[in-house]
């Protein structure tokens, strides 16, 4: 008879479960992989508190922070890169202190499976003077994250939980509780806390030193690190799913200290365990943020001379280190073709590179989101991509080189997509037009955050719980700025794209581009789907559509075809081909 109270959860899935069971009322955040599933699960418990989509992390950090202070338990959460964004907000938190438990949740990506880096964020943790738990399972999710809650409010201080893209994703056996209801305190004025000003923030710099020695001293006997003791020949320090791999690799008689309190470190019970066996090793993710601070110590430990700090581990790079044995790769006969990620067919932003790659003096710096494939082979049509909001203000600053140069002879297109014009766009199209920038501001709006899973953003009139909400203009913010000539144009039609180009280059006044179709993913729209098909007749093997980048594409005896399983009819191949031998199927039917 199974037992409704255990189930198989993702550690998202528990993160949002073990928020829920703490009794958090206020939560926000801004979709980023490998976290975005975390709010995606809080929905479910609309009735009991409150999840939202902010336009970027540092809205999303302020709004939970906000809740904190008027006493109610919130949450934030956000991949790695999203904690770059959200820092301002956050390391004036720890000095101020909270009012209900405040807890940010960021989700590393390790070996960069959706990122542009691999940064590792346990480093916040001391930078920003705050403690640091990180979780090994699932149950652990949602365990450790209800006791995040309860040391953010003993000790009045934000609190980082740190997981990885493999606990965030993987599943495991969670047992269930019930949800607890904290009484809030009543809301009463506080300047002296809860006002950042220099005279406030000297009073509030020594306090937070005394809460940070307070909470090594908790850390020493907190339940979140846990002795394995087995042996006393060798010993291993580990935290997070590392630690997972570390008890695959190394033998039965071999002692672990299990951290999940990682900052401050508990010392005394690193020491204890340190001269208790013989050789310790220190097996982490990424940086060497533990080895480093026992060496600082004193405590001789391996780390990162036999474990790499970078890219994911798995338990073959810790057997390999450790002990030098060479990774089991299975041999296949079979040569495995590969597969690069792509624009999907269909795709509304593939007419839109396609008009720009052909033009080799256009420059185009690019961002942030699935449109960041259009720098792929053989569309080619991206010079830069960096950050949020980078297409814009690289794009500006690119620009500005160029005319510091005596350069006249580049075109610059500064290029974001819907979501990420929200998210931090917004100051760089002002950007562009108060300081006289000679670049195009381009948005392509497919009416969703794409790349992340198929999130709502401000621009696309629902919530994170799907209720209707206010639909926000991109073109009405752009002519609000002051641009004058905002051309809004199908980038399925290619004409219409090239005319837009022409007719933005050429404005004597600010000009903008807003691309708009919307994805072909998107369940609640009703897209026209067809199929394109090709007169091989006419086809002269030139392959120019080829150069459009579908997927659905491919050669066969010299002759173009069209796979009709990929194919959705958007017959922007058909506007490539030079010889009209590209149609879907039924036009001509229309067309009689």
């Amino acid at each position: 008879m199974t037992d409704p109270t255990r189930v198989l959860l993702t550690g998202n899935e528990a993160i949002a479960r073990g928020a829920y069971e703490a009794g958090v009322t206020v939560c926000s955040a801004y979709p980023g992989t490998p976290s975005t599933e975390i709010f995606e699960n809080l929905a479910q418990y609309k009735d009991v508190l409150y999840a939202e989509w902010a336009p970027n992390e540092k809205v999303a950090a302020e709004v939970a922070y906000g809740a904190s202070i008027a006493n109610a338990r919130s949450l934030t959460a956000m991949k790695h890169v999203g904690l770059n964004v959200a820092a301002d907000l956050v390391f004036t938190a720890a000095y101020n202190g909270v009012g209900a438990g405040f807890v940010i949740v960021s989700a590393d990506d390790p070996d960069m499976h959706s990122s542009q880096n691999e940064q590792d964020n346990r480093r916040y943790a001391p930078f920003a003077k705050i403690p640091l738990i990180e979780p090994a399972d699932s149950q652990e999710c949602k365990d450790f994250i209800k006791e995040a809650y309860a040391i953010s409010e003993r000790f009045e201080i934000p609190v980082l939980f740190r997981v990885t893209t493999r606990i965030s994703h993987s599943k495991s056996l969670v047992s269930l509780s019930e949800r607890e209801e904290p009484v809030p305190a009543r809301y009463v004025r506080n300047m002296p806390k809860y006002i950042c000003a220099p005279g406030y923030a000297r009073q509030h710099h020594p306090q937070l030193e005394g809460k940070l020695k307070k909470l090594e001293e908790y850390a020493n006997s907190s339940p979140l690190n846990t002795v394995e003791r087995k042996g006393s020949k060798v010993g291993v320090i580990s935290a997070s799913v590392a630690y997972q791999y570390a008890k695959e690799v190394f033998p039965e008689d071999t002692s672990f200290l299990k951290l999940g309190f990682t900052w401050p470190l508990p010392m005394d019970l690193i020491r204890a365990f340190a001269v208790s066996v013989e050789t310790l090793y220190v097996v982490e993710e990424l940086e060497p943020f533990l080895e480093e601070q026992l060496r600082a110590a004193g405590i001789a430990c391996i780390g990162k001379s036999a474990i790499p700090n970078m890219f994911e581990l798995n338990p073959e790079v810790v057997r390999h280190g450790v002990y030098g044995e060479e990774p089991k790769t299975a041999q296949l006969d079979v040569k495995v073709v590969a597969r690069p990620p792509a624009l999907c067919p269909g795709c509304p932003h593939r007419g839109f590179f396609y008009v720009l790659s052909k033009q080799k003096h256009y420059v185009i710096s690019g961002d942030i989101g699935c449109y960041t494939l259009g720098f792929a082979a053989p569309l080619s049509a991206m010079d830069t991509c960096a950050c949020m909001g980078g297409g814009f203000t690289l794009g500006m600053g690119m620009a500005k080189a160029f005319q510091m140069q005596g350069i006249t002879d580049k075109k610059v297109f500064g290029v974001v997509g819907d979501s990420t014009f929200f998210h931090s766009g917004l100051t760089g199209a002002v950007e562009i037009l108060y300081n006289k920038g000679n670049i195009v501001p381009c948005v392509l709006d497919n009416s969703i955050t794409g790349m992340t899973g198929h999130q709502d953003n401000p621009g696309t009139g629902y919530t994170l719980s799907g209720e209707i909400a206010a639909k926000i203009a991109i073109e009405d913010v752009l002519k609000s700025f002051g641009y004058q000539n905002v051309i809004i144009v199908d980038p399925q039609d290619i004409a219409a794209v090239q005319k837009a180009v022409d007719d933005a280059l050429a404005s004597a006044v600010p000009a903008a581009i807003i691309a708009r179709r919307p994805c072909l993913l998107i369940k609640r729209i009703r897209h026209d789907i067809g199929s394109c098909e090709v007169d091989r007749e006419k086809c002269r093997g030139c392959k120019i559509c080829l150069k459009v980048a579908c997927p659905a594409l491919h050669m066969r005896d010299g002759k173009t075809e069209i796979d009709p399983t990929l194919c959705v009819g958007c017959k922007v191949c058909a506007q490539a081909c030079p010889f009209g031998a590209i149609s879907r199927l039924g036009d001509s039917q229309k067309g009689a």
